[in-house]
């Protein structure tokens, strides 16, 4: 399945502007409009998976043959995880913890199918 790179880069910058303006509304808003320090650290884990997955959706987005099913995986797995995370940090809704393992499974395969196409690749360039 394959994916044009114009698609694949619009993911990838979308995904690191959310991660960074997400970021910033954490540590700003939540700690001094809302006063919700508690949640903090729960925002803040959702941030760090949201930002060290955009890179990797831009490096899959540059390469010379586009692929969309790790793009998928890391974009949706992404949404499912980090948005699972914030939704809980800002409702303290506990159900919302339940779902966040399956975005977790998404990112998994996501770099499962990394690795399985880097055991399959017939060169560095492929």
């Amino acid at each position: 399945m394959r994916m044009k790179r114009r698609t694949a880069l619009l993911i990838a910058g979308a995904t690191g502007l959310l991660g960074v303006a997400l970021g910033a509304f954490g540590a700003h808003v939540l700690t001094q409009l809302f006063k919700l320090n508690h949640t903090l650290s729960i925002w803040n884990t959702a941030v760090i998976y949201h930002l060290i997955h955009t890179p990797v959706l831009l490096w899959l987005a540059g390469r010379k043959r586009v692929m969309a099913l790790p793009i998928i995986l890391f974009a949706s797995g992404t949404l499912i995880f980090s948005g699972s995370l914030y939704a809980l940090a800002l409702t303290n809704i506990r159900l919302l913890g339940a779902i966040t393992p399956f975005g977790g499974l998404l990112l998994l395969a996501g770099w499962g199918w990394i690795a399985f196409f880097a055991y399959k690749a017939e060169s560095p360039e492929d």
